[in-house]
């Protein structure tokens, strides 16, 4: 008999809170009726200044099937949390889950870049990307590294070898499910791989709290200059002199403004 649903809940917080998390995002994503086109990641949107994308899109699901493919992937993954023994644990998932979010959605982009620019395959500057595979296949390649001995439990039935998972799944994915974003997943393996060989290392609390602030410092921001989402406290112009940008509060009637200069600016696939 397996342990109770609660118990493993209670061994896997940060698991938890992400699936909680997702599975609220798809909830409210079918009420509202959104589609990929508005919350997805594709190379046009990201030229365009819609930066947030990078993070609307890791977390977002557009069809049942899809997270729960995901989630029941990650739930599986959530044993790294209980190997603190090994150098992982909570604080490492929780570390390693902002960074995987972020550099898989900016390798995604530069592999897109490279495609367009270098082959001139013009297809992948549409291309929308929503899901949290990304983090899922680099968080399977980390475990494949770190305990090559763990298996991979999909849907409570499926049973993988976890050193083989990463790429058993990436070509599994890929011939089951047509839309899925072979280079989406293939970026949270290569990102894996840098964080397990030791290629990036060294977060701790300090450098997660300041990244996770620049995280939020650069999503209010991009979401307010792409006109996403409008920000009436909040308000960006543009000056003659590009030299250094300048960040300044002026009083105004409504209480306090914030005015800051800005440089001028030089398909769907589940991921």
């Amino acid at each position: 008999m397996g342990k109770p649903l609660l118990y493993e809940i209670w061994e896997k917080p940060a698991t938890s809170c992400v699936i909680g998390v997702c599975s609220l995002i798809w909830f409210y994503i079918q009420k509202k009726s959104i589609g990929y086109s508005h919350v997805g990641l594709s190379y046009e949107t990201a030229m365009e200044g819609h930066h947030w994308r990078i993070i609307t899109s890791a977390f977002s699901h557009i069809s049942i099937l899809h997270l729960v493919f995901n989630m029941s992937a990650l739930w599986s993954l959530g044993v790294i949390e209980q190997l603190g023994h090994i150098g992982l644990g909570v604080e490492y998932y929780l570390h390693y889950t902002l960074l995987l979010v972020v550099l898989s959605g900016l390798l995604v982009l530069g592999m897109y870049h490279i495609l367009i620019q270098k082959f001139k395959v013009d297809y992948f500057r549409r291309v929308t990307a929503v899901g949290y595979s990304c983090v899922v296949f680099g968080w399977m390649t980390i475990l494949s590294t770190k305990q090559p001995s763990s298996k991979l439990e999909l849907f409570g039935f499926l049973s993988l070898p976890i050193s083989f998972a990463p790429f058993e799944s990436l070509i599994f994915t890929s011939i089951i499910v047509p839309q899925a974003s072979f280079l989406g997943h293939l970026s949270g393996i290569i990102v894996g791989y840098a964080v397990a060989w030791g290629l990036i290392h060294g977060m701790n609390n300090y450098w997660a709290i300041s990244m996770l602030g620049w995280i939020i410092l650069v999503f209010i921001f991009s979401l307010k200059k792409s006109g996403a989402y409008n920000f009436n406290f909040l308000e960006i112009e543009s000056v003659t002199d590009t030299s250094l940008p300048s960040v300044r509060f002026l009083a105004s009637g409504n209480g306090r403004t914030l005015q800051m200069s800005t440089l001028s600016d030089v398909g769907s696939n589940l991921v």
